[in-house]
């Protein structure tokens, strides 16, 4: 626990627990926290030096050392619990009553204990009895208990999966390494023998799975990819493009995994990605047509295009 995205809530957890908890002996505090004596004093010495914009002696915390025994004062502002605001915890209800609308995915015991408890203490009026998450359709609940249970057996997945760019279907083996959601669609993420590589498959595009009885064999390299934050993960060799975006085609660096991201000056971007399809970088550059121009590789570029010049050809006879 020595990152900063676990050092944060650590010292936020921590202060409370040491004004509930005076005069506490240091490997106390280490055994409830699961750190060591030394990050126990590390994060103390650290929190002396926090407190209220004047910073002068008393608006910081205080410590008090006695051998070693730790005593925090004067650090009420953080003693109080988080309280959400109306639209913080409708927003957390919207998510969670998404969530629970993928079957398979998620235990909707543990989510509807969180559901109750969110929606009797967010003080909407009867606003949150209104809030209603559908799921996306299309999702075919067989095919997400189907890929669970792959998951769950370590079972590699026979797909016939839709690739709407080339508006085919395909037939491939995958090694399922997680299940996740985003914007209220199920995902599955796992390890694609026909390309060698991670793919992402949304499941409501699987149009057929098949457990096989066969052990996942996935590289080591694509198990870590798999948890990366990202929707899409794209590979060190796969193809790089540059697209320059107006301002209303700016939300394409939020929603693919960029290699650079350059502001151009006029609200617009441009931006650099991978692909292993040349069909989907044109299915891409087609949809943005208007806010968003193909720059690179020129021979794609030119392709897109070609295709466009075709398209309006058609509309024009």
């Amino acid at each position: 626990m020595s990152g900063a995205t676990d050092h944060l809530p650590r010292l936020l957890a921590l202060v409370p627990w040491l004004l509930a908890h005076p005069g506490t002996e240091v490997s106390d505090v280490a055994r409830e926290f699961g750190i060591t004596e030394a990050q126990v004093r590390a994060d103390v010495n650290l929190l002396w030096m926090c407190g209220l914009p004047g910073y002068g002696p008393g608006d910081l915390i205080d410590v008090t050392w006695h051998g070693d025994r730790v005593t925090l004062s004067n650090a009420e502002t953080i003693e109080r619990p988080l309280r959400l605001t109306s639209d913080e915890a409708l927003a957390m209800i919207t998510a969670l009553r998404a969530l629970s609308g993928v079957p398979g995915i998620v235990s909707t015991e543990a989510i509807d204990r969180a559901l109750a408890k969110l929606e009797a203490a967010a003080g909407t009026a009867g606003v949150a009895d209104r809030v209603v998450a559908a799921p996306e359709s299309g999702t075919d609940v067989e095919i997400v208990t189907t890929a669970s249970n792959a998951l769950a057996r370590g079972r590699r997945l026979h797909l016939r999966y839709w690739v709407p760019a080339r508006d085919e279907a395909t037939e491939r083996d995958v090694d399922p390494l997680r299940l996740f959601t985003s914007d209220g669609s199920a995902y599955l993420k796992g390890y694609c023998h026909a390309s060698e590589d991670l793919r992402t498959f949304k499941l409501s595009r699987v149009l057929s799975a098949e457990i096989l009885d066969v052990a996942v064999a996935a590289p080591d390299e694509a198990r870590r990819r798999a948890f990366d934050a990202d929707l899409f993960t794209p590979a060190a060799d796969d193809r790089l493009v540059t697209f320059s975006l107006d301002p209303a085609a700016r939300w394409v660096s939020d929603y693919y995994p960029c290699e650079t991201v350059q502001e151009r000056g006029d609200g617009g971007l441009i931006v650099q990605m991978r692909s292993h399809d040349d069909d989907w970088v044109r299915w891409l550059a087609l949809g943005l047509a208007g806010v968003a121009v193909l720059t690179e590789p020129l021979d794609l570029a030119a392709e897109v295009r070609h295709v466009a010049a075709c398209a309006l050809a058609a509309y024009q006879n």
